[in-house]
């Protein structure tokens, strides 16, 4: 739950996948409960909770300040009465903990958490009918589920297990003996003298359930358990037809498609899950690839550490919470850098409450078991965990385990990046001497983070660890008493830190104070081509902005997949300045800014290593139309694999900073989603680097490729 107590708490909101702010006055000004917080309660519930404040107010720029409520309470029973009306809503999942009514500033707020549902009360529909009625959060808006998606909840909310079902028409010969007497002869290894040894390979099947008799109809044969662990590929193709298993090996860190190994069904082994996982295994862990060093146990040599062991639990925990009824294969990538597993279907737990552990709700349940008898998997939820913690093992980044909504599938990305690797942890010993060795693991963590990559935040460090925010809230104030961090000055969670003396720029030093308080002229010779993607123009030379307005974008959260995703973003407004348009050097009307400009028209700023791109109206006419050719692919295509998308991000930044509403308005994209989506990974796998770190939120953000042929993205599709 989210929690707000101050005039600045409310400036830093933004309205993103789990929050949602509402003026909720009313037509008479004294407070209402708004009728579109139905569809964003629906969403929440149906995608993975959320936080709704009412009586806040959206300011131009997307920034929000607070309006305050007359009557709170009148929405409060407002609320109550609709939660209870079922043809209102179908669910009430809120308690007396989920509402707050808050004092700000002698103001009134209204601050509604809405839970995740769990699996049993999905969908969460208004007006007594699921397949009008249901609602899904994607990005910052609430869209009407399609009829196929909310049966596919409807079938996961009845169906406890999914691979149960006796297939009609299937048999014996529709297995692969081989494969059940390798299992055969795994079980005999793991569990020496077991009774199901005893048996036959058809009645083994039986015992293990991939054969079984329903004592109802008295209907008996091959379970979709049975098939899909053991069976042949023919077979497994007339029973789900959307299965597919694919894994690759990449041969660089990059977003690129490229393999140079690959195994998918086809014709040359079973194609079943169980040969997928022990060829797969395998390839993973191959000791000339996977850089782990040995363990010692009772004095002896184990080659079988804590990430194999989490490796092992992420390939089985893929197979058996895959949906085989989705579109979406599952996919196996292995990089230098990272480890990515997909398989199709949400989480059928809420994500944090996975990572903690303890819950259980398996999607095929008979595989499970099949996959527990041969001492592979976990039970009782502690499979996650158990992924998290060989990880942490080695000292290598957190885990990223995610969902994407649209088709639906979870990704989860193993990187295989230090923490804090030796060179770092060597120049923080240099500079702050004996000092730095009697610092905590997470406060060397903190320092290491905050000299790789520039500056650290709060939300960063919850990112790579699990350390609780409070400890890591004490931790940050006391690095910075010791004058080992120093903070960018502002409150709550837009607060940054950095190493002592870090020569950082700011917006305001670059661009000047009123960056976006300028129109831009844009010259008629320009106003085809800067018309071409949104803007507003006229013949005389109108107003043109580096924002693409409200557009669509399909693309995929996830660096190693090709899923896609639809997103509505929101609006953008972000003008550029007003200035001569011709070439050379050019003068700027804005008080505190350089008036330095290259032949191409970009900004040059003594503040940054490189010339800057923050008004497209600027830039030389041939300039402009090379960056345009870059970019088609985007900005005449909705849908787009993310791995082409963020090839083309790198090449508009190659050389020079871009700022995102630029990087928007050329790419036919908002400037949300882009930084959502693409930008924040790019930053991360090292391809890009933003001129302003210490305030990564800032809509002035700009952003440069880093020139380095390892990082380097390259296109592709799958």
């Amino acid at each position: 739950m989210l929690d707000i107590a101050t005039l600045e708490d409310i400036a830093a909101l933004q309205e993103s996948t789990d929050v949602e702010c509402k003026l909720a006055q009313g037509r008479d000004g004294k407070g209402a409960l708004p009728k579109d917080f139905w569809p964003t309660y629906s969403a929440f519930a149906n995608t993975r909770g959320g936080d709704v404040f009412l009586g806040v107010r959206e300011k131009a720029g997307g920034r929000f300040e607070l309006a305050g409520l007359d009557n709170p309470q009148k929405l409060v029973d407002e609320l109550w009465t609709g939660l209870n009306n079922a043809q209102k809503v179908s669910c009430n999942l809120l308690d007396e903990h989920s509402l707050k009514v808050l004092e700000i500033d002698g103001e009134a707020v209204v601050h509604i958490h809405v839970p995740a549902a769990a699996r049993k009360q999905k969908p969460v529909y208004l007006k007594g009918n699921p397949l009008t009625g249901t609602y899904r959060r994607f990005n910052s808006t609430d869209h009407r589920l399609a009829e196929e998606s909310v049966r596919r909840m409807l079938a996961e909310q009845i169906e406890d297990s999914r691979d149960d079902q006796i297939l009609p028409g299937f048999g014996w010969d529709d297995i692969n003996p081989q494969s059940l007497t390798i299992y055969r002869q795994m079980l005999k290894d793991a569990k020496p003298g077991h009774p199901f040894l005893e048996h036959d390979d058809f009645h083994l099947l039986k015992k293990l359930k991939g054969w079984r008799r329903d004592r109802q109809t008295g209907e008996e044969g091959l379970t979709l358990a049975g098939l899909l662990m053991f069976g042949v590929w023919d077979a497994i193709q007339e029973a789900a037809p959307h299965y597919f298993v694919d894994y690759q090996e990449r041969p660089e860190a990059k977003t690129e498609l490229r393999w140079v190994d690959r195994l998918v069904p086809d014709g040359s082994w079973s194609g079943n899950l169980f040969d997928f996982y022990r060829i797969v295994y395998h390839k993973l862990t191959n000791p000339e690839t996977l850089k782990v060093p040995f363990r010692l146990k009772s004095g002896q040599r184990r080659d079988d550490t804590p990430v194999h062991e989490a490796i092992r639990e992420a390939l089985v925990n893929t197979l058996i919470h895959a949906d085989f009824t989705g579109r979406v294969s599952v996919l196996v990538v292995k990089r230098p850098d990272m480890l990515g597993l997909r398989n199709p279907g949400n989480m059928r737990i809420p994500l944090d409450r996975a990572v903690r552990g303890g819950e259980s709700d398996c999607r095929n349940r008979i595989m499970h078991q099949m996959f527990l008898m041969i001492g592979l998997g976990e039970r009782a939820g502690s499979g996650i965990p158990k992924i998290y913690s060989g990880w942490d093992w080695r000292h290598w980044r957190r885990p990223a385990l995610y969902e994407v909504d649209e088709p639906p599938q979870t990704l989860l990305e193993l990187r295989m990046l230090e923490l804090m690797p030796e060179e770092i942890q060597q120049q923080l010993t240099d500079r702050f001497g004996d000092a730095y060795s009697t610092l905590s693991r997470l406060e060397r963590l903190i320092l290491a983070t905050a000299a790789t990559e520039q500056v650290v935040s709060h939300g960063r460090i919850s990112e790579i660890t699990t350390e609780h925010a409070h400890d890591i809230t004490q931790v940050l104030q006391s690095l910075v008493k010791q004058g080992m961090l120093e903070s960018n000055g502002q409150h709550g969670r837009a607060v940054v830190y950095h190493l002592p003396g870090a020569n950082m720029p700011t917006p305001e030093q670059v661009f000047g104070v009123s960056m976006e308080a300028q129109p831009s002229a844009l010259p008629t010779s320009k106003n085809q081509h800067a018309a071409s993607f949104g803007g507003k123009t006229n013949d005389s030379g109108g107003k043109v902005s580096c924002s693409g307005g409200k557009q669509n974008y399909s693309g995929d959260k996830t660096s190693f997949s090709g899923g896609k995703q639809n997103y509505s973003g929101g609006k953008e407004s972000y003008s550029g300045d007003s200035m001569d348009t011709g070439n050379g050097n050019h003068t700027s009307t804005r008080p505190g800014a350089t008036d330095r400009r290259d032949e191409m028209g970009r900004l040059l700023s003594p503040e940054l290593d490189a010339p800057a791109i923050h008004d497209l109206t600027t830039l030389a006419h041939d300039f402009y139309a090379r960056l345009e050719a870059i970019a088609l692919p985007s900005a005449t295509s909705k849908r787009l694999q993310p791995a082409v998308m963020r090839s083309i991000i790198y090449q508009l930044c190659d050389g020079q900073y871009v700022t995102r509403a630029c990087l928007a308005r050329l790419l036919n994209r908002t400037a949300d989603t882009l930084r959502h989506q693409h930008l924040r990974q790019m930053i991360e796998d090292g391809s890009l680097r933003p001129a302003f770190p210490q305030t990564p939120n800032d809509k002035r953000q700009a952003y440069i490729a880093i020139a380095s042929e390892k990082q380097k993205p390259e296109g592709g599709t799958e």
